[in-house]
C-alpha cells in the first residue's frame, strides 16, 4: 500500500473545538452524520469528538490520524474519494473523565448516537431494562457516582455533570433505525433518571432536548482492497476509510436549544412529523435487508446485491414490499422510491454483506418485519412475504449458523424447545407463537436451501 501517512498538518491547518459529541463511532456514523456535518455551510464552526462503541480500536487508528478519514463513494461504474474532517478526536467509549469534560463545555450543543437497538437497553416502551444486568449495575453505579459501564448510563452521567456546571441546553439526536427513537431514548434517560435521582429527571425535562431522525446510507464494512483504492484516490495511506453508496438521506425533527450545523445546506430536511419518513425507510429499506439477510443467506448468497440478483429473492422483496407499502400513508413517493431501492440494492460495487446485516436480527425482525406481519393479519391478508422473513431467520438460527445476538441466550434455549419454530416466534413476540402463525412459518420453503429446521 502507497502514500503519505494521512494527518491533519498534511490536508489543512487546526480544526475548531469539537461542538458535537458523538456516541458510537463506527462507519456509518463517517458516512452519515460526520460527512453532513463536513458537507454544511457553516463545517469550520462545528466539529466532532466522538466516542467507540463496542471496541476502541477505530479511536486509535483515527486518534493518529488527526480525525481524519477517506469517505469513498462507490457508484455502480466508479469511485470517488473525498478527506473528511468533520471528526477532531476520537476516543474509546470508557474514557468517561472525557466525556464528561465535553458535556460540561458551554459550547458544546448536540450529543448523536449510532449504538444500534440493543445497545440502548431498552424495552419496546422505552423504559430501562431492568432485567438487564448492565442496566441495574448501572443504577448502581450512578447511584454511588462510579463510572457506568452501558452507553445510556454514561450519556446520563455525563448530562449530570453538565447540569451542575450549569453549562446551558443541550439536543440528544439518536440516528439509529428505531421509530420515533427522540422520544424512545428520552423515555428511556428519564427512566435511569428518575431511578437515581428525582431530580436530575426534572433538569434532564427542563434543559435537554430530544430530537428524532431517520437516516439512510449503506455503508459496507471497509476491507482492505478499500484501504488500497483509497491510497490511489487520495495518494495518502488510510488505516480507517470508510466505503459508501452516493446516496444519502436524513431527516429530523425537534428543537436544537444550543444551535446546530447547518445541515439543509447539505441536504438534510427538518419536519414537523418524522414518523411517515421514518417508517418508510424502516420497513421499504430497513425490512427489505433483514428479509435479504435472512432468505439471500439461506440460498447461499453473501451480499445484498447477489441476493438481488437470484430471481427468486428478487420477487419475494418486491412482495414484502407490496405488504409494507400498505401500511404507510400518501404523499412519500412510494413508487419512486421503491426504484431507487432496487437500483441501489443492485449495485453490484457495492458488498453490502447479509452477514452484517443479520447480526442482532431478533431486535430488528422485531421492529421491521414482524409489525407489517401484524397489521397484514389484521386486515384478513396472509402476510407471506413477511412470513418468509422470519422463517428464513428461524431457519438459519436452527442450523447453528446464526450471527451474533444480544438476544442469544433467548434463541439458544428457544431452539432447544419441544417446538422451535413457535419459541423462536415468540421471542420475537408472544403474540407470533400461535397455531396459524407458526404452522404457516414451518411449511415456508426457500429451495435452494443451505440450511434447513429440524
Amino acid at each position: 500500500m502507497t502514500g503519505a501517512a494521512l494527518r491533519r498538518g498534511a490536508v489543512g491547518g487546526p480544526a475548531a473545538p469539537p461542538r458535537i459529541v458523538h456516541l458510537g463511532l463506527g462507519a456509518f456514523h463517517r458516512a452519515h452524520q460526520a460527512w453532513y456535518t463536513a458537507h454544511a455551510a457553516d463545517a469550520a464552526e462545528w466539529t466532532i469528538a466522538a466516542f467507540t462503541g463496542r471496541s476502541p480500536r477505530v479511536a486509535d487508528d483515527l486518534s493518529r490520524q488527526g480525525g481524519l478519514y477517506t469517505l469513498i463513494e462507490r457508484g455502480p461504474e466508479h469511485d470517488r474519494a473525498e478527506i473528511v474532517p468533520a471528526v477532531v478526536e476520537a476516543h474509546p467509549a470508557d474514557d468517561t473523565i472525557r466525556l464528561e469534560r465535553l458535556l460540561t463545555a458551554p459550547g458544546t450543543a448536540l450529543v448523536t448516537l449510532t449504538i444500534t437497538e440493543p445497545a440502548y437497553r431498552l424495552r419496546r416502551d422505552g423504559s430501562p431494562d431492568l432485567d438487564d444486568p448492565a442496566v441495574t449495575a448501572d443504577l448502581v453505579a450512578l447511584r454511588s457516582r462510579r463510572p457506568p459501564a452501558t452507553t445510556l448510563g454514561r450519556l446520563l452521567s455525563g448530562l449530570r455533570a453538565r447540569l451542575s456546571a450549569d453549562a446551558g441546553p443541550i439536543a440528544i439526536v439518536p440516528c439509529d433505525n428505531i421509530p420515533d427513537n427522540g422520544t424512545l431514548v428520552r423515555t428511556g434517560l428519564l427512566g435511569l433518571a428518575e431511578a437515581v435521582d428525582p431530580a436530575l429527571a426534572d433538569g434532564i425535562r427542563e434543559q435537554v432536548s430530544f430530537v428524532s431522525t431517520s437516516v439512510d446510507r449503506i455503508t459496507p464494512r471497509t476491507t482492505d482492497a478499500d484501504r488500497t483504492a483509497a491510497a490511489a484516490l487520495t495518494g495518502f495511506h488510510d488505516t480507517s476509510p470508510v466505503v459508501a453508496e452516493p446516496f444519502s438521506d436524513w431527516v429530523l425533527s425537534g428543537r436544537f436549544p444550543n444551535g446546530r450545523p447547518r445541515w439543509e445546506t447539505a441536504g438534510a430536511r427538518f419536519v414537523d412529523d418524522i414518523e411517515p419518513w421514518e417508517r418508510r425507510k424502516l420497513l421499504l429499506l430497513n425490512g427489505a435487508h433483514s428479509l435479504l439477510a435472512g432468505i439471500g443467506t439461506v440460498r447461499g448468497h453473501a451480499t445484498v446485491a447477489d441476493a438481488m440478483a437470484d430471481p427468486d429473492c428478487r420477487s419475494w422483496v418486491h412482495a414484502f414490499w407490496d405488504e409494507a407499502e400498505r401500511q404507510l400513508p400518501d404523499g412519500l413517493d412510494l413508487d419512486a422510491y421503491r426504484r431507487a431501492l432496487a437500483d441501489r440494492f443492485a449495485n453490484g460495487r457495492i458488498a453490502h454483506h447479509l452477514a452484517q446485516i443479520s447480526e442482532e436480527s431478533a431486535t430488528k425482525l422485531a421492529i421491521r418485519v414482524v409489525p407489517v406481519l401484524r397489521a397484514e393479519r389484521a386486515a384478513g391478508r396472509e402476510g407471506a412475504a413477511s412470513v418468509r422473513a422470519l422463517a428464513a431467520w428461524i431457519r438459519l438460527v436452527c442450523s447453528g449458523a446464526g450471527a451474533p445476538d444480544a438476544r442469544r441466550i433467548a434463541i439458544d434455549q428457544a431452539r432447544q424447545a419441544a417446538d422451535p419454530v413457535r419459541a423462536l416466534l415468540r421471542v420475537l413476540d408472544p403474540a407470533l407463537a400461535t397455531e396459524e402463525i407458526t404452522a404457516a412459518v414451518a411449511a415456508v420453503r426457500l429451495e435452494p436451501a443451505a440450511v434447513s429446521v429440524g
